[in-house]
């Protein structure tokens, strides 16, 4: 018996221009491999390099041990969503392989593509409390493997309706009605 992966992405086309995009890729076995200030470093200084070169703004990051979280948005009609994150992957992927003789990501990764009535800023701080949520740390501040390469950030209060992906049954705030940055 063979077994075939449905693919579950959209068409290509869905991916080109100046769309927002929220994605999720793994490390292979859930493996925690971004638990240093050196190999986190080194994945920052890869999206800051592949993000201009195929015309792509990070505009919320998280690093979470052992998968990221990236919002990122097409910014001309040839933006290539697709191959971003392909050559971020091979790259990435190559250079870890060499080192460790492990892969470092899982095949598949979560994308979505945001609607016109879902928020950029709900979504990217969904990404930034990400550590928060995970006992990381008490604020999305604290955290130093997460932020912006287009300059936003976590430093304004989150929306009041924060955003979850499909996969959450959970769309309301704690208790309070919103997120709070202190306990």
């Amino acid at each position: 018996m063979v077994f075939v992966h449905k693919n579950i992405r959209l068409p290509a086309k869905h991916y080109r221009g100046t769309g927002w995009y929220f994605v999720t890729f793994c490390c292979e076995n859930h493996e925690r491999v971004f638990h240093s200030q050196a190999s986190c470093n080194w994945i920052v200084n890869s999206l800051q390099c592949a993000a201009p070169i195929h015309r792509i703004a990070v505009h919320a990051y998280c690093l979470m041990p052992d998968h990221i979280h990236l919002l990122l948005q097409g910014l001309e009609a040839t933006s290539d969503l697709l191959q971003f994150l392909k050559a971020l992957k091979q790259k990435t992927g190559y250079t870890y392989k060499q080192k460790t003789d492990k892969h470092l990501w899982q095949k598949k990764s979560y994308d979505r593509i945001l609607r016109r009535n879902e928020s950029p800023d709900s979504v990217a701080w969904y990404i930034w409390l990400n550590p928060v949520r995970a006992g990381l740390c008490r604020s999305p501040q604290e955290y130093p493997w997460s932020g912006s390469l287009t300059g936003a950030g976590p430093n304004a209060a989150p929306p009041v309706e924060p955003w979850a992906p499909p996969w959450k049954s959970e769309k309301r705030p704690p208790e309070g009605g919103r997120y709070t940055l202190e306990p």
